[in-house]
């Protein structure tokens, strides 16, 4: 955990940063939220900030976006001083608020909500066994790997579990999302950037490769990379140096490269939008996960763990899945994969009654099941699907009402019910989909402008 502490609150964030180091995390102190971009842009990583609240948590926040940083605040505050600045915090961007003086046992537990994506692979199936164990084989080494899989298989998990076990485990994990960052900046956000070297670069800012020196660099979904930039990229991983934009000379890098990609690369070089060259120095080692109906002894323990997980998270008591539940979800295809299991178990937490969680609570979307429900169990409502009788009599589906719509409004439904599913989560939801984040995020603007309700931004 690196942790970033922006002001003094009377030395009471002092105390906290001790208790912090205690714990583990690495922690550097600055006294405003100027201070902080600055440190920010000149590579220092941080997994958390911790804000005096009487500091301008709102333009902090806007400055991180602006600068596409991702960095959760928890505002903190001198205990008493009103329900008001906790709520102010809240609304300006921070996640929590901590009252100060400090309590160990409460920053803790802020720690492990904040980190609480621990990067054990829950697993029990076959499957998923033989690629922990090349994943052990070949963490130690420097050699780039390449995970594949389908959305939602876990990529990025098995990327941080791979350098947890690497020579590099102590060094930075730094991860950049290909797909999430328009094209025209990507360059800047891999390599960094002078000031002035273009239209709002305001500062120096340090890349991701400068900010992985030493440790380990994951770029994932890759194949949504610009051929122009493979290039580039290609320069950097062989010549172990890369140009900051702008910059007048190079610099030296020591990284490991991880990349994923949830598309057939072989078929992206064969139909030219991806460079081979480049594709044979990622793929020194491929790790290929599984999809969850490859692994189905694995749908029984993920989900319970994220029933409890989301029992603790939501306040409720933890209650264990009924044969029904376990016999529907081992039914379904799993499209989106543990993602999908996920979210499914967040909602079945949440509608559950009664000691167990029954399958009335499992809603499942997405496609068939893999085996047909049998003859004698009535469909849930929520399950049901609408059918219409021909004129023989036989039952004939509606396909969800498609008919009489216009593609542009199928496709339309299509991205707001999933979109629902993911509990508004945009990147989950365009995982799903098939599409870029970019390709999502114009969609749902042009869906907002055109008057229809957009689910608002979740987590995940």
């Amino acid at each position: 955990m690196k942790l970033l502490i922006v002001g003094s609150l009377g030395g009471h964030l002092t105390t906290a940063s001790q208790i912090a180091m205690k714990r583990g995390a690495k922690v550097t102190s600055v006294n405003n939220t100027d201070d902080a971009m600055s440190a920010l842009r000149s590579g220092y990583g941080a997994d958390l900030a911790m804000v005096d609240a009487r500091m301008d948590i709102d333009g902090f926040a806007k400055a991180l976006e602006t600068e596409r940083m991702s960095l959760p605040i928890i505002a903190c505050g001198i205990e008493g001083t009103g329900a008001d600045v906790a709520v102010a915090s809240i609304k300006a961007g921070a996640k929590e608020y901590l009252p100060l003086p400090p309590d160990p046992e409460l920053i803790a537990a802020v720690f492990e909500a904040v980190a609480e994506e621990s990067h054990a692979i829950i697993h029990r199936d076959p499957a998923m066994q033989d690629v922990l164990r090349l994943a052990d084989q070949i963490a130690p080494s420097d050699a780039s790997v390449l995970i594949t899989g389908e959305s939602g298989t876990g990529k990025e998990v098995m990327a941080r579990y791979v350098h947890a076990k690497s020579k590099r485990a102590t060094a930075e994990f730094v991860a950049l999302n290909c797909a999430a960052i328009p094209e025209n900046l990507l360059e800047s956000e891999l390599f960094g950037h002078e000031k002035g070297a273009f239209s709002g670069a305001i500062a120096r800012r340090i890349g991701k490769f400068e900010q992985a020196n030493g440790g380990t660099l994951l770029l994932d979904e890759i194949s949504e990379m610009d051929p122009r930039l493979q290039a580039k990229l290609l320069r950097a991983i062989q010549e172990r140096e890369i140009d900051r934009v702008g910059g007048a000379k190079p610099v030296q890098v020591d990284v490991r490269l991880l990349a994923t990609s949830n598309r057939n690369l072989e078929k992206e070089v064969a139909d030219g939008n991806f460079r081979e060259d480049l594709y044979f120095r990622l793929n020194v080692v491929n790790l290929r996960l599984p999809s969850l109906r490859e692994k189905p002894q694995d749908i029984p323990v993920l989900a319970d763990h994220f029933a409890k997980k989301y029992a603790e998270a939501n306040g409720m008591p933890e209650r264990p899945l009924s044969d029904a539940a376990l016999a529907k979800l081992s039914a379904h295809r799993w499209s989106g994969n543990v993602r999908e299991l996920e979210n499914t178990m967040h909602r079945a937490v949440l509608l559950a009654q009664g000691e167990e969680i029954g399958e009335e609570a499992i809603l499942l979307t997405g496609g068939p099941t893999r085996t047909p429900e049998p003859a004698a169990a009535a469909p849930s409502p929520q399950a049901a699907s609408p059918v219409a009788a021909d004129a023989s009599g036989a039952e004939e589906p509606n396909r969800g009402g498609m008919v009489g719509k216009t593609v542009a409004e199928v496709e339309r439904d299509l991205i707001i019910d999933t979109l629902q599913h993911c509990l508004g989560n945009r990147t989950h939801a365009a995982n799903i989909l098939g599409i870029s984040i970019r390709t999502l995020r114009n969609k749902l603007k042009q869906y907002s402008e055109e008057g229809m309700a957009v689910p608002a931004p979740g987590d995940g």
